[in-house]
């Protein structure tokens, strides 16, 4: 790792790497996703179940993770592991689909979320507020002012990122005490006061039915993975950490275990306050929740606290997807400009730049949420690759320094990468079209891949 020169500098402390973790993860599916739950599993202890089951697999995957981001301290996460397990074509392709959808994507998903809520205080900001209506070759095109907040929202965020990895950390950190604050308010307050309409107490959550199935649980499973996602934002930014072989694997522990804890308490939250009838497809079942806990007075507060919410998670988000795209550019795998490190600020620059313009572009063009929406499955598929990749690595590398061998081994990586198949063959037998169509995104990478190895890496 670099030390001098226009290398990364080691910034972040433990405490930075926790709530780096903590922070990727904490948006605004804590306050969306259990209403979509809902309509898949018929019962509260049913609802809790899932978010713990999720938080455990997160925790596996955070363990297994561990030993990965332990024995590689480099920019790049994913990408490095995928590709020193099985070769080049691995981590492309994951650096692939990272970069043109699954990051980018969740960005502008994010920062039109932010939009949506900012248009609680201010209607005329709201991504249905249209400025522009037309077509372009028989496409229709339309513009909001939400999507133009939105994008705003990530040129700022990268703006105070691309000066600087402490000026980013500073930002993240101060938005996650924020965070915590808020949610640490809904759950006291929902505990000791307000108007309970859900479950009597916690005893009686294990008096209603089960699920009717495997699948309708696997879908159910899937959205809460979807909601712990990020969760891996230290790996990508490890040449940042101080004392990395150490700060990686506890900042991976101590931050999904905490996401853990806030979802199942903020989840018991909504059972006290709803019956799941009225949860049901609900989006907006964290303002439901506490609009019938405290009172119409309270959706203001909810709104803003859930503005911040979204704000600080968009914040970690634009900080650890660059680290991955000059990962890959450095293996000439990717825009070769894209690895240049700034002298004075010490951050990928032009990476920087490069994913608040793609996601600006999403934003704008309103395409994010349907590819998003393609690919994102495939991410269980790259959790399941880089699991078994601890295997693979075990045999492959058996001198390599391992600070950290995951608790467990070889069960709970196993279980990590079972879990994350399962899930995987799930959504190709419940969505068949929606799933080859997302394949069919990644698999483009290939042609992509094999013009980046005969060059050598793009120049331009």
């Amino acid at each position: 790792m670099e030390k001098e020169g226009r290398g990364f500098i080691e910034k972040m402390s433990l405490l930075d790497a926790v709530f780096l973790v903590m922070g990727s993860v904490i948006g605004s599916g804590i306050f969306m996703t259990t209403g979509f739950i809902a309509e898949f599993v018929p019962s509260p202890w049913m609802i809790l179940m899932v978010w713990l089951i999720g938080g455990f697999i997160t925790v596996c995957g955070a363990l297994t993770f561990a030993e990965l981001g332990g024995m590689f301290p480099r920019a790049g996460g994913q990408f490095i592991y995928l590709k020193e397990a099985y070769g080049d074509w691995a981590g492309f392709l994951f650096g692939w689909a990272f970069f043109w959808v699954i990051e980018c994507g969740g960005i502008a998903a994010l920062a039109v979320g932010f939009s949506e809520y900012v248009g609680y205080f201010w209607p005329g900001l709201t991504p249905r507020t249209i400025l522009i209506k037309g077509s372009i070759a028989g496409l229709p095109l339309s513009l909001s002012s939400g999507q133009i907040l939105a994008a705003v929202a990530i040129i700022i965020l990268s703006g105070i990122n691309y000066v600087g990895i402490k000026s980013g950390v500073f930002v993240q950190n101060l938005f996650m005490v924020m965070r915590l604050a808020s949610l640490a308010a809904i759950v006291g307050g929902g505990f000791f006061f307000g108007k309970k309409e859900g479950i009597e107490s916690l005893g009686s959550l294990f008096r209603s039915a089960g699920p009717s199935g495997l699948k309708p649980l696997g879908l159910a499973l899937f959205a809460v993975l979807w909601t712990y996602d990020g969760w891996y934002a230290v790996n990508c930014t490890a040449e940042e950490v101080r004392n990395p072989k150490r700060t990686i694997p506890l900042s991976l522990v101590i931050g999904t275990l905490g996401v853990t804890l806030i979802y199942v308490l903020v989840n018991i939250v909504y059972l006290l306050a709803l019956p799941v009838a009225r949860m049901k497809g609900v989006a907006r079942v964290g303002e439901l929740a506490a609009t019938s806990l405290f009172g119409e007075k309270a959706a203001s507060l909810i709104a803003g606290g859930i503005a911040v919410t979204i704000f600080g998670c968009l914040s970690a988000t634009i900080i650890y997807g660059p680290r991955v795209f000059y990962a890959m550019a450095k293996e000439n795998l990717f825009f070769k400009r894209m690895s240049w490190i700034h002298p004075k600020y010490r951050v990928p620059t032009i990476a920087i730049a490069g994913q608040a313009l793609w996601s600006s572009l999403l934003c704008l063009s309103g395409t994010y949420q349907t590819l998003y929406e393609y690919v994102i499955f495939a991410l269980v598929l790259f959790f399941a690759g880089t699991g078994a990749a601890v295997f693979v690595l075990r045999k492959k590398q058996p001198q390599r320094e391992r600070p950290y061998r995951v608790w467990g081994y070889p069960l709970l990586p196993l279980l990590f990468v079972a879990i994350n198949v399962a899930i995987f063959l799930n959504s190709i037998f419940s969505q068949p079209f929606e799933s080859t169509l997302g394949l069919g995104i990644i698999g483009l990478g290939l042609p992509a891949y094999f013009f980046w190895k005969k060059r050598g890496g793009c120049r331009r």
